[in-house]
Formats: C-alpha cells, sequence, structure tokens
C-alpha cells in the first residue's frame, strides 16, 4: 500500500492530498509554512479554494516538521516555480523541496513532481538532487515521476477530479505505479505520455498557447482602438464562423500562463535556439498594465480632466475574478504607471488581505467605501462582488463627468444608463 507525502499545501498540492488521503489510509501533507498548516489543522484553507466540509472524512496528517516525512514510500513535490525579476526560471523552492525529502528516501521509493518545468528539470536537476543526498541512484534504487498540475484556481468546474491527469515516470513498471495513484482520485482518467521530458513539455506549451492567443487579441485590441472600432463587437462577428478561436484581451498574470513561456524559452535558449513568436507574444502581454494606463490618460486628457492630482480609483488587483491570488497580477502596473503620470491612484480588493498585498507589491489597500468623487474609475477585476454592488457603490464613486475604464467589459451592457465618458478594451 502507498503511504504518500505531499510536499507543498498551496493551490495544487492541497487539492491533491485531501483527494488522496480519502482513498489511501496514510497521507501526510507536508509545508514549510507553519501558518499555512496550523490553519489546515484546523480546517481552514486561508486560499478560499476548499470548502470546510472538504477537511471531513480525510485521514490526512498535516506538518511543517521535516522529520515526519520519514516512513513513506510515494512522495509528491508540489511547490511553486515562479520567474525571477530577470524573467528567469526560479528553481529554488523546487530545488529546497528536494533536498527535503532527499535524506529520507529508500529503496523502491517514487518521487513524483507537479511543478511547472521546462524539459529535463525533473530528471537532470531535481533527480541529481535527491541522488547527491540520499547516496541512492535515481531510476534504479528509487524512481521518478512527473504529472504537470492543472489547477485553475476559482474554478469549480475545472476540478482535480475532471481534468485528464497527464502522468509519466522512468520506466513501464514505476508508469503504472504513479498512474494507479492517481486514478484513485481522478475521475477523469490519466494519460501516460512516453516519457518525462514529454509530460514537461506538454505542461509548458498548453499555457503557451494561451499566451500567445491572448497576445495576439491584446494586439488587435490596440489596433481597433487606434481606428475606432470597437474590439468586442468585431470578435463577436468573427466567433460566428465555427472554427474561430474565442479569446479574449486583457491583463495576462497568475501563476502560469505569464510564467510558463519563460520555461520554455529558457529550454529553447540552452539549445542555442532564440524564440521569436513566444517572447514577441511575452511582450505584448507584460506591457499590457502600461499601455492601459497611458489610454486612460489619454481618455482624461479627452475629457477635461487634470492629469496631475487627479483621483484614480481600480478596483481589483487579484490576477483573475473570485479569487483572492494576486501573484504575478499586471494591475500593479497600472498603479504605478498613473504615479509615473502625477495622478493620485488608489485600489480596492475586498477578496485580499492589505498585508499580503504590501508585502508583494508596497501597495496598501483602500477601503471601497473611500472611494467618492472620483476623476477615473478602473474596474480592473470582474468580481462578482463588483457586479453585485454596481447600482449601490460603483457608479457613485465617479464625478457626473468622470470616466470609467472597463477593462473587463462587465458593465459594457449598461453604458447608456452611465451618464459619463466609458471605454472598455
Amino acid at each position: 500500500m502507498k503511504k504518500i507525502a505531499v510536499v507543498g499545501l498551496g493551490y495544487v498540492g492541497l487539492p491533491i492530498a485531501l483527494a488522496l488521503s480519502k482513498k489511501f489510509p496514510e497521507v501526510l501533507g507536508f509545508d514549510i509554512n507553519q501558518k499555512r498548516v496550523s490553519d489546515l489543522s484546523s480546517g481552514l484553507d486561508s486560499n478560499g479554494e476548499t470548502d470546510n466540509e472538504e477537511f471531513s472524512g480525510s485521514s490526512i496528517t498535516f506538518s511543517a516538521n521535516p522529520e515526519d516525512l520519514g516512513g513513506f514510500n510515494f512522495y509528491i513535490i508540489a511547490v511553486p516555480t515562479p520567474i525571477d525579476d530577470y524573467r528567469r526560471p526560479d528553481l529554488s523552492a523546487l530545488e529546497a523541496a528536494s533536498r527535503t525529502v532527499a535524506p529520507f528516501l529508500k529503496k523502491g521509493d517514487i518521487v513524483v513532481y507537479e511543478s511547472t518545468v521546462y524539459p529535463g528539470v525533473t530528471e537532470d536537476f531535481c533527480g541529481n538532487i535527491l541522488e547527491e543526498i540520499s547516496g541512492l541512484k535515481s531510476g534504479i534504487d528509487f524512481k521518478l515521476g512527473y504529472s504537470p498540475e492543472r489547477i485553475n484556481p476559482g474554478d469549480k468546474v475545472h476540478t482535480l477530479e475532471t481534468i485528464v491527469k497527464v502522468v509519466a515516470a522512468h520506466d513501464t513498471e514505476s508508469l503504472e505505479q504513479v498512474a494507479n495513484v492517481y486514478e484513485q482520485v481522478v475521475t477523469a482518467g490519466v494519460h501516460r505520455a512516453s516519457s518525462i521530458k514529454v509530460a514537461e513539455a506538454a505542461k509548458v506549451i498548453e499555457n503557451t498557447q494561451r499566451d500567445l492567443n491572448i497576445a495576439l487579441m491584446n494586439e488587435l485590441a490596440i489596433i481597433f482602438d487606434m481606428m475606432n472600432i470597437p474590439t468586442n463587437e468585431v470578435l463577436e462577428a468573427a466567433g460566428t464562423k465555427w472554427n474561430f478561436l474565442k479569446f479574449f484581451p486583457g491583463l495576462v498574470g497568475g501563476h502560469c500562463i505569464g510564467v510558463d513561456p519563460y520555461y520554455l524559452t529558457t529550454a529553447a535558449e540552452q539549445q542555442g535556439y532564440h524564440p521569436e513568436v513566444i517572447l514577441a507574444g511575452r511582450r505584448i502581454n507584460d506591457n499590457m498594465g502600461k499601455w492601459i494606463a497611458r489610454r486612460t490618460v489619454k481618455i482624461m486628457i479627452q475629457a477635461d480632466i487634470p492629469i496631475r492630482a487627479a483621483r484614480v480609483g481600480i478596483l481589483g488587483i487579484t490576477f483573475k475574478e473570485n479569487v483572492p491570488d494576486t501573484r504575478n497580477s499586471r494591475i500593479p502596473d497600472i498603479y504605478k504607471e498613473l504615479i509615473e503620470f502625477g495622478c493620485i491612484p488608489a485600489i480596492a480588493d475586498p477578496l485580499v488581505k492589505n498585508a499580503e498585498c504590501h508585502h508583494e507589491y508596497g501597495i496598501d489597500l483602500c477601503d471601497l467605501e473611500t472611494f467618492s468623487e472620483l476623476d477615473v474609475l478602473i474596474v480592473a477585476v470582474g468580481h462578482d462582488c463588483f457586479k453585485d454592488k454596481y447600482r449601490q457603490q460603483i457608479d457613485a464613486m465617479l464625478k457626473a463627468d468622470g470616466v470609467m475604464i472597463d477593462i473587463k467589459g462587465i458593465f459594457s451592457e449598461k453604458q447608456g444608463e452611465l451618464g459619463h465618458r466609458y471605454w472598455r478594451l
């Protein structure tokens, strides 16, 4: 019987740990964050992704003590793999997790990685660390596996259980063991990749494809805006063709789409190839926040709103709607660019804790109640709470001659009722 330890209890690790704990009698959830472990031990997920009832009927044990990792034979490592300030892969958490697990490895154990990496990292980087510290031989004494995460924060339809799981391992025997573990909890089934490198490559192109398609929409939005053509109406018309892909312009952040392409481009550059299309898409998406800020300033000028000391309220700072996740959000780009123009921007997001926002971006959040007599209101994130508050609060936040910048177009159907200047991406 597999004794399973899941290392890393974030958006990826917690769901898999809880699901497995309902199928296997011995499951450990490990994280270096003692506060996170204490909360989870009390049945509280501060990420807001897991309901309290998900913890009931679970045999899982939570720990922040590395010594508790001993005695297991199936390890799943699901730690963040972000990019650094130079947009290069940051494997420090992956290295630390591997070093934490390595002393406890025994012959016959399997270590499966779920973190996003470029082809070769699992075997050549992680495997070498495990070998060096454990004294065991990778592929002989212990086996490696890879099963890329496909978690979509805030999505209650496409969950761990309902998304096909890609699995890969050192050889046929270990592949079947890995597949059998995941098949216990993934009702959609598993796809057995022919090699670990194939599975690693599949992960990075999933989000690279989305990134490029959104970059195309963003570039089209810029072009059509210059032509004074509403992009949403163009996409609606084009979407009547059966094979037109329905992507939309917007800010690209989060832990996957804005990050994974850089893992792929790093691997390409290691092969002596400079990827042009992928990096072009990244440049467009990374610069959309600044472009929106500059477009806002132009609209303010057209509306005779003085730029210096203009009061600009920004609704939302998370990377997507209805989640508290601010990782790689592009909204701080808007905020900082407006400051450069002399505006006085402020951000409100009831889903985000101020301490986390300040730590991540050096920005202090405001209460929604402080938004009044604004020169400009930027609806940056389509939280349901913003839509629900529209008639009660949001329209009243603006001066009568103010400007609404609706990045997500969530109020586009009410343009005739606004009574002030309206622009959407």
